[in-house]
């Protein structure tokens, strides 16, 4: 069984070309940590939920919401990478809560009755960190007068462009990401304020790994970010380090749903 890898969760076109850089560098370490025959490329054709599940996978990057509350059977946890970009603190990030520039909101209430764009429903970032942050002004199980599903964090900042929705919450790294290499996706856009920090998108593997692959794994990723060699590649993705003791932090990503829940506010509407 040939193994499998993919970076999708971060892979803009922009910077396509410096993932695979990383990888190609990432490679050699985990042949030297006993990977004899790490993939070549990366896949960019598998469902992320597919591939998350693959029992000849041998590395990816998933949302922290499908770690802690995905279907059965879950990936498993290998190290949280730690970015450079504004808003996040060591491996933890947040969403950024953005309006047009030129938007009257000041505060969260102030979104009260206006339309919410979310990239999809099973994501942390885009969706429950958004409603986990309202949900304390939420009436009735109501704070915004509609919900539009994009697809992606691009396109919610796009739907705030073109006027077609209000609000969204955006993963910070993505938003710093689209600052850094495609500013004109961020244009006329403000950030508005934060949600909570929690630990970011893990890299995983297969869900049958154990303790000895694990190690492997985290031998490789700690030897190519101290790698000059990659040091290219890192800056361009805002990579700078990788934390593997953040897992059970990860219990925060949950505790957002059920506080949301025990206030009345299970869905954004």
């Amino acid at each position: 069984m040939n193994a499998v890898a993919g970076l999708t969760m971060y892979d803009l076109p922009e910077i396509a070309a410096a993932t695979d850089h990383w990888w190609q560098g990432l490679s050699r370490h985990l042949r030297s940590a006993g990977f004899s025959n790490p993939p070549e490329r990366l896949s960019r054709d598998l469902e992320p939920h597919v591939l998350w599940r693959l029992p000849d996978l041998l590395l990816a990057q998933c949302c922290g919401y499908d770690l802690q509350l995905g279907a059965l059977p879950r990936p498993t946890f290998v190290a949280t990478p730690c970015y450079d970009f504004p808003y996040c603190d060591g491996p933890r990030y947040c969403s950024v809560i953005v309006v047009p520039e030129d938007a009257r909101s000041r505060t969260l209430a102030d979104l009260r009755g206006t339309r919410a764009a979310y990239n999809m429903e099973g994501s942390h970032s885009g969706y429950n960190a958004l409603r986990a942050v309202v949900a304390p002004l939420a009436a009735e199980g109501r704070f915004f007068t509609k919900a539009i599903e994009t697809g992606s964090h691009r396109n919610s900042l796009a739907s705030l462009q073109r006027g077609e929705a209000d609000v969204a919450a955006i993963d910070c790294i993505t938003f710093g990401l689209l600052a850094r290499h495609a500013p004109q996706s961020v244009a006329g856009i403000r950030v508005l304020t934060t949600s909570p920090l929690v630990p970011g998108l893990p890299y995983i593997t297969c869900p049958a790994a154990d303790q000895g692959r694990i190690t492997a794994l985290r031998e490789a990723l700690l030897g190519a970010v101290d790698d000059p060699s990659l040091a290219e590649p890192r800056a361009a993705l805002g990579l700078c380090g990788f934390d593997v003791e953040c897992q059970t932090e990860y219990m925060a990503i949950d505790a957002m749903v059920k506080s949301a829940e025990s206030l009345g506010y299970s869905r954004l509407s």
